[in-house]
């Protein structure tokens, strides 16, 4: 087996899990690569313009092994995200711009898109960030089509990841791709995370996607649909609850909790399902009926729609890691 050199470029006011996160995943799965005797997997370099310290956010301090220029041919290009993003370093920039494109795979962590869209990588692309950022980065590029829900997204040979701990994720993804899903599950067991999850899985739940409402009657109900996903939650039923006509709640609703009444409930319904999914052995039937799809395939339509995989995948990828 060919060893892959993975670089890491390095900023002032990088952050430290978006460096550490995936140099972690390469380095598990090269040493299960040595042990399993099929030699060395992935080489492993962290590499700054200049090759000199550089300070993370955090105030901790990273030494690189090179600078860019002495790290020679290069197969996973990695651009962490960071503060030092806001005002990027023009010779980092320069030097993505004139050599990213000599690596088999150009990958980012978090706000590190912004470093690919400055040195032009991403246009014509789809791409993704942290949730935060997916509109700033899509005023200042755009020829990207930003996609706000996914933990990461693959276009070509250019992948870009959401935030911080998503480099993990798409750094699984990557080894799983390079040398096969036992390789990835056995990282993900060693670091004690999920193995790979869908690219198209949401970045976080829908507690966190919403918006909390400010009026009292729908935060309440907010918990409510929480506590009751397998209940008759319609625009009728709940603006009952509420107290609202069905018009007056599905207006006010979508305007205090950011989204509508039917996209919140499917959202909290999945939520609970993949919470079962991952957690207990019920089958799939009962999975859906206690979270209020009705039926399996109802399920699975909502599964494939939002998530990008069928109920029963998404379990075997989540249970197997646990």
């Amino acid at each position: 087996m060919s060893e892959r050199t993975v670089v890491v470029a390095l900023f002032e006011g990088v952050q430290s899990l978006d460096v550490a996160g995936p140099m972690e995943v390469f380095a598990v799965a090269d040493a299960y690569s040595r042990a399993g005797g099929r030699g060395p997997a992935y080489r492993i370099v962290q590499a700054s313009a200049d090759g000199a310290t550089v300070r993370c956010s955090s105030g901790m301090g990273l030494a690189p092994q090179a600078s860019l220029d002495e790290v020679g041919p290069v197969d996973t290009l990695v651009v962490p995200g960071g503060v030092g993003t806001l005002e990027p370093d023009g010779r980092l920039v320069e030097w993505l711009a004139a050599n990213a494109a000599a690596a088999r795979r150009v990958v980012s962590v978090c706000s590190g898109a912004f470093l690919l869209g400055e040195a032009g990588l991403l246009e014509g692309r789809r791409a993704t960030t942290h949730w935060d950022l997916c509109a700033s980065l899509a005023r200042s590029f755009p020829g990207v089509r930003v996609e706000s829900d996914p933990i990461f997204v693959r276009d070509g040979r250019v992948s870009t990841s959401a935030g911080v701990t998503a480099g993990i994720d798409l750094a699984l993804a990557l080894v799983e791709e390079d040398l096969g899903q036992d390789a990835a599950l056995w990282a993900a067991r060693v670091l004690v995370v999920y193995l790979r999850r869908p690219g198209g899985q949401a970045q976080f739940s829908a507690h966190l996607a919403a918006r909390g409402a400010d009026r009292p009657p729908l935060r309440e109900l907010q918990h409510w649909i929480a506590e009751n996903p397998g209940a008759d939650l319609s625009v009728e039923a709940l603006a009952a609850r509420s107290g609202f006509s069905p018009r007056h709640f599905a207006r006010v609703f979508a305007r205090e909790a950011g989204m509508t009444p039917g996209r919140y409930v499917e959202s909290v319904r999945l939520d609970e399902a993949r919470r079962r999914l991952e957690e207990t052995d019920e089958g799939v039937d009962a999975v859906a009926r206690a979270c209020g799809f009705g039926s399996a395939e109802a399920m699975r339509r909502a599964f494939t729609r939002r998530l990008g995989c069928s109920p029963g995948r998404y379990r075997m990828r989540f249970r197997t890691a646990a």
